[in-house]
């Protein structure tokens, strides 16, 4: 049931010396909700709309995003996935909250293994659209690969947000692009919000807080692409992984590897979708969600 007469609640959360934006809607179990990069809470949306009816939807904006304080002014390769996972942890901390789910893809998935990884007691299970993970390995860069991933090296140069923002028309073409196409056979699906998106990354520090993380995974990244990135051991927390087989992004032969890095994992393909399903096709998605976290029978 899509819920559109709610109020979505924002608050400002004190946390590890910044301020973490959420965006909150709903009742019942809570879901911690992990945006990617070109995005920030408001992608959530359609998900949030349609969970609502059954679980309190919690959606911030990761440090350097969105409404989220920007404590570095300029460049800044010290905000990996560990900085990100202590900034939730405090999170579910300051809002007094116990277990909880968590759903992410793109850089929200890598926070959501770093919990499982820190915390796996807080967690009471994991959902994952996509899933960049260490198994994907030198795949990352293979020739005919490499069109898909210039943003990432192009993200580390220092003129690059600026070159991004130095107008509206700019950042529109830039992060509209980037939408269309990893959103494979669904390029709408960001139309109705481009315009809000414009905004949030042409407020001061939005772009740099955003390049920052590739910034900071840009060592890993390499590691990867060598095939040296360490393998940890299995995350134990019982994992959904449903994976878009149309993005251009994470192409779906690359779940191969999953089983050695999740012992507990759902994984099934999310037809007709690529890097975004929560925006491409929201009734499936939140649908995939529910199923995911849906109380045992009997409970």
């Amino acid at each position: 049931m899509i819920s559109s007469d709610q109020t979505i609640r924002h608050d400002s959360v004190p946390v590890n010396g910044l301020d973490i934006h959420v965006a909150r809607l709903g009742s019942g179990p809570p879901l911690l909700l992990l945006h990617g990069w070109p995005e920030f809470w408001l992608t959530w949306e359609p998900v949030m709309r349609r969970l609502s009816d059954r679980f309190t939807c919690i959606a911030p904006d990761l440090r350097g995003f969105g409404a989220t304080g920007k404590p570095d002014a300029g460049p800044n390769a010290r905000v990996g996935a560990e900085v990100h996972t202590e900034d939730m942890l405090g999170l579910l901390d300051a809002l007094d909250l116990g277990r909880i789910g968590v759903v992410s893809h793109d850089v929200g998935a890598y926070v959501a293994q770093g919990m499982a990884r820190r915390a796996p007691t807080r967690l009471g299970g994991l959902f994952f659209f996509d899933c960049p993970y260490p198994g994907i390995g030198p795949r990352l860069a293979e020739p005919g690969h490499l069109r898909e991933i210039w943003y990432q090296s192009f993200h580390l140069m220092p003129y690059a947000a600026d070159l991004v923002g130095s107008s509206r028309e700019a950042c529109r073409i830039y992060v509209g692009a980037i939408l269309r196409h990893w959103s494979g056979p669904n390029p709408h699906a960001f139309d109705d919000v481009l315009e809000a998106f414009v905004d949030n990354f042409l407020r001061p520090g939005n772009l740099q807080g955003g390049f920052d993380w590739y910034l900071s995974q840009n060592e890993a990244r390499i590691a990867m692409m060598r095939g040296q990135a360490p393998a940890p051991s299995p995350i134990a927390v019982p994992t959904c992984i449903r994976w878009g087989d149309a993005s251009p992004l994470f192409p779906y032969a690359w779940t191969d590897r999953l089983p050695e890095y999740f012992s507990n994992l759902d994984l099934a393909p999310f037809p007709g979708v690529a890097h975004f399903p929560h925006r491409e096709a929201p009734d499936r998605a939140a649908a995939e969600i529910a199923r995911c976290f849906a109380p045992p029978r009997g409970a």
